[in-house]
């Protein structure tokens, strides 16, 4: 017995994996978040397949459905958007599964921090500059451990994703300028992304609230902050070009030369 937990991609649903998107087509069950997940996506699995809306469940009745279809035999695919490890809250799903005997086969999918760095063009690590993405949410209703507070996890001034953020812009802004960030720091900020209605909207630490205001902004966003998000980045990309391509530097499948 077994549950596939399949990762639905931000939104645009050509960005499901092959591989999800095959279980899909012969699943005889589908359980997806419809208030997160597109529908289009759904439309594009097994047409005869019985769909379950979640967004509606709590947590025990969402499983004790899914136990009932795969006790009885039946192909199940638990759709979630973007990818389920990132606050995909699936290890509470797996550990009342796991109690009943039924195994969990996970299928990785795109994540909304890569929908929206692709769609603002975005390199996240620069040679140079930044090598490090820390991926993490501001401290609303939902506490951080003391270790991984906002202002903390700013001092490392590396590229920062801010999930589920779009509501504490304030508090954002006011953590990472205590934690030595300027004011004119980039920040993209993308709402949607790859669905038709997506928005971009590329600001300044220091105006970030009140763009996000501006333009009514307030969920279903993701937060890009850092120099990677310099929108003239490539004026200056002389600068921090890496190793992988320099004619110089030798590695297992070229050898450097001499300028």
């Amino acid at each position: 017995m077994k549950l596939y937990i399949v990762g639905a991609g931000p939104g645009d649903p050509d960005l499901i994996t092959v591989k999800g998107l095959k279980l899909l087509q012969k699943a005889d069950v589908i359980m997806y978040t419809d208030s997160l997940v597109n529908e289009e996506l759904v439309a594009m699995g097994n047409p005869e397949a019985e769909v379950l809306q979640s967004s509606g469940m709590a947590l025990e009745e969402m499983v004790e459905q899914l136990v009932d279809r795969i006790s009885s035999g039946k192909t199940v695919v638990r759709l979630h958007t973007g990818d389920p490890s990132i606050y995909g809250a699936i290890m509470e799903q797996i550990a009342l599964l796991k109690e009943k005997g039924i195994e969990v086969e996970i299928v990785p999918g795109v994540s909304s921090v890569f929908a929206a760095a692709a769609a603002v063009g975005a390199e996240l690590t620069i040679p140079d500059l930044t090598q490090t993405i820390i991926l993490t949410r501001a401290e609303g209703r939902t506490p951080v451990p003391d270790r991984e507070k906002l202002r903390a996890l700013a001092e490392h001034h590396c590229t920062l994703a801010l999930y589920l953020s779009a509501t504490l812009t304030k508090k954002v802004v006011r953590e990472l300028v205590e934690a030595g960030w300027s004011e004119d720091t980039p920040v993209a900020v993308v709402q949607r992304a790859s669905w038709p209605d997506q928005l971009i909207v590329r600001t300044t630490l220091k105006n970030l609230d009140e763009d996000m205001g501006k333009n009514g902004i307030r969920k279903h966003a993701m937060i890009l902050a850092g120099w990677a998000l310099d929108p003239n980045i490539h004026d200056k990309s002389e600068q921090y070009r890496s190793k992988l391509y320099d004619k110089t530097f030798t590695h297992g499948f070229r050898k450097g030369v001499k300028e």
